[in-house]
């Protein structure tokens, strides 16, 4: 794959947030709604932003060659990497809700451009539209994207340290919309976690496994 193409596909997510806020302001702002109210309006309309970005990026998905990027493990190698991820996706999720949402919560409040609390509350906003984003398609879009492409395209270029850094760092800037530290804490966190298991479990199916369990357990915590 070409340089230009793969830059394209790695960065197509945060481009295409930035274009429907874009649009979105331009919307409200002809509709009448005063300057001062435009992000507020803006920011109610998260969920059903988040799924229509996910769901173009599902559409590039499907021009991949998938049956390589997610080519399976030997059989007897798969409930061991669906435990692994099982484990991993459950003790990320806890973690971030008893000590990475409050310390995020502690830094946005001292340096961000996104209020302490913001994040969770609009998308999920819309509860249906919340479970088919984030639990239904992010964890196989961004695995197929930030762990199955990346990793194979930029390990030849880079070396493994090198897709390493640039796959966490791409993953990261795709949810630049969260703020600085949700970007921060989404790359390397999350982003190292689910890169580590690709690499020690030979393919995708851990980190997605991961993913899944991570975000469903964040749905379910949105519920409450």
């Amino acid at each position: 794959m070409g340089t230009v193409r793969l830059g394209a596909i790695l960065m197509a997510g945060p481009v295409l947030f930035l274009a429907g806020i874009v649009l979105l302001s331009i919307w409200r702002g002809a509709a009448g709604t005063p300057p001062a109210e435009i992000g507020t309006e803006v920011a109610g309309f998260a969920p059903q932003l988040l799924l229509a970005v996910l769901a173009i990026l599902a559409l590039v998905c499907l021009r991949l060659p998938l049956a390589r990027l997610w080519a399976l493990p030997n059989a007897d190698r798969v409930p061991g990497d669906v435990l692994a991820g099982a484990v991993v996706g459950a003790g990320l999720a806890f973690a971030y809700i008893w000590f990475l949402a409050p310390l995020m919560a502690w830094l946005q409040a001292r340096v961000d451009y996104v209020p302490p609390g913001e994040v969770l509350a609009t998308v999920s906003a819309s509860l249906p539209l919340f479970f088919v984003a984030n639990v239904l398609l992010a964890p196989w879009v961004e695995e197929t994207i930030y762990r199955g492409l990346a990793l194979r395209e930029l390990t030849p270029r880079l070396g493994r340290a090198g897709a390493v850094v640039l796959s966490c760092l791409a993953f990261g800037l795709l949810h630049w919309t969260g703020g600085l530290w949700y970007m921060v804490l989404t790359g390397l966190v999350a982003g190292g976690a689910f890169v580590a298991l690709a690499i020690r479990r030979g393919g995708l199916l851990a980190p997605f496994v991961a993913h899944l369990v991570l975000n469903l357990i964040e749905f379910l915590y949105a519920t409450l």
